[in-house]
């Protein structure tokens, strides 16, 4: 069963990954060098920087050259994907305040999410509750109407007592068998009543037949014993019913638990881009942003990929990061004043960093950026994992019942083969104690070195050519100073 994805970002420890990949160290300014939180690359020569400040020009044109001139032709690189994508903007702005109506009818659906979920986990207790009850009573149905069973009579007299209580209403009621017995002096009615054990409705008179007391006594007992044959028959069925019904209806709890959360998380991505935190905190210490202006923050980053010939572990990755500066242009029509969106013109810094990364890699970089802004994401799966958990293997079961795999609880490993003893050791074992040889990792070869080698070299080579061929394409066909 697959890790739960929001669980291990929010459990991503940022300090062991800058352990392993080391964080970048960059030049800003003359002999001025600062951290910048990105895996550090080879050499300065694998990150390359230009900075374009128009204000006449929608700067959303060097966003997509860029992209689809990575991205297509010979050398294009084929696999892209978005890891990061936030904005803020400043608080007096006209793009600040559009983008807070939007943000409060996406917490209001997330609030109106968390409400029903919460609700439902809650009757997901009494559900798991209720079965649990069925499962009981179930039980003495069935070794009440298992003759070769050793707990028949206790069983038997169990439902005879719930008969009582339950259907007659106990001894409050003169008819019933303590009231008989009480009101109308029929004193052995009570141990009659449950010391014999008729196997069906149908056998009761044969039974009763059998017993040495007058006959005002053995009619009274026929009753009785014939109405609990008769309600034992229809109660169980009943309940086997229920139960049916009840594990239907668990189970479409779950299942219905489980949509929400899917609706909510993209409910809460928005909300976690809206209000990113190292966005947020932008806000706050950076000079770039003016309350009293029409500002605003913008943060994309995406990684193209390619696997080069003869490659099999190692991709050619260029890591793209845009941080733009802008001046939001709120424009509208002027029939009916419809609104189109912000026009964007402003200062775009573009940042390309290449690098030869394994699958694994890759996914590490991901969740790094994940967790920095979705940490609330993997706060409530967790917390909702949490509380089912808290009903024990029950739920579990319950769901297998009713036909459901389960993602809440891992599934018990399967236990490993023994392996066989060699005949030395059958011959001296029983003397001598052989201590099985423990597995070593596999070290790799020289060979295997070579070839990580040899892969990190093309993977290099692949990706320094679309990123030098973007920077130089893009500056010429800009009409920039190029050489």
């Amino acid at each position: 069963m697959a890790d739960d994805y929001f669980t291990d970002i929010l459990n991503f420890d940022k300090k062991a990954y800058f352990d392993k990949y080391k964080e970048e160290i960059m030049e800003k300014s003359m002999n001025q060098y600062v951290y910048t939180g990105y895996p550090a690359v080879k050499t300065p020569e694998h990150r390359r920087r230009s900075v374009y400040e128009t204000y006449t020009k929608p700067i959303e044109e060097t966003y997509f050259w860029i992209l689809e001139h990575m991205t297509t032709g010979r050398e294009g690189f084929p696999l892209i994907e978005k890891i990061t994508d936030v904005f803020t903007a400043a608080e007096q702005s006209a793009f600040w305040g559009q983008s807070s109506t939007r943000l409060g009818v996406q917490q209001d659906k997330v609030s109106q999410y968390l409400a029903t979920i919460g609700k439902m986990v809650k009757d997901m207790f009494q559900l798991v509750r209720e079965l649990r009850i069925l499962d009981e009573r179930i039980g003495y149905y069935e070794d009440s109407n298992d003759r070769s069973s050793k707990s028949r009579e206790s069983a038997e007299i169990t439902l005879k007592g719930i008969y009582v209580d339950m259907a007659e209403g106990g001894s409050k009621n003169p008819s019933s068998v303590f009231g008989m017995a009480r009101e109308l002096q029929f004193t052995s009615l009570p141990d009659l009543f449950f010391s014999v054990h008729p196997p069906t409705s149908r056998e009761v008179d044969e039974y009763v037949n059998k017993l040495e007391f007058n006959e005002a006594v053995k009619r009274v007992l026929k009753r009785k014993l014939r109405s609990f044959m008769q309600w034992k028959e229809h109660t169980s069925k009943e309940i086997k019913t229920r139960k049916k019904f009840t594990l239907k209806y668990m189970r479409q709890h779950y299942d219905v638990i489980h949509m929400y959360l899917s609706w909510i998380r993209p409910y809460l991505r928005n909300i976690a881009r809206i209000l990113s935190e190292s966005m947020e905190n932008k806000k706050i210490t950076s000079a770039d942003l003016v309350s009293a202006f029409e500002g605003s923050l913008i943060e994309v980053e995406y990684i193209v990929r390619r696997m080069p010939k003869k490659n099999k572990d190692y991709f050619a990755c260029v890591l793209a990061t845009f941080i733009m500066r802008t001046r939001p242009d709120m424009s509208y029509h002027q029939e009916g004043y419809r609104h189109q969106g912000p026009l964007h013109t402003g200062k775009i810094e573009v940042i390309t960093r290449r690098y030869a990364w394994t699958e694994e890699d890759f996914q590490n970089y991901k969740k790094l950026r994940a967790a920095e802004d979705f940490e609330i994401i993997g706060r409530i799966d967790r917390s909702v994992k949490e509380a089912m958990e808290g009903l024990g293997n029950e739920l579990q079961k319950y769901l297998e019942e009713a036909g459901e795999e389960t993602m809440l609880m891992e599934k018990r490993k399967k236990e490993p083969k023994k392996q066989k003893k060699k005949w030395v050791n059958n011959l001296v074992g029983t003397f001598i104690t052989i201590k099985p040889k423990q597995e070593k990792p596999k070290k790799k070869t020289k060979k295997d070195l070579v070839r990580i080698e040899k892969e990190k070299k093309a993977a290099d080579k692949a990706g320094a050519f679309c990123q030098w061929l973007t920077y130089k394409n893009y500056k010429k066909s800009h009409g920039f100073l190029s050489w």
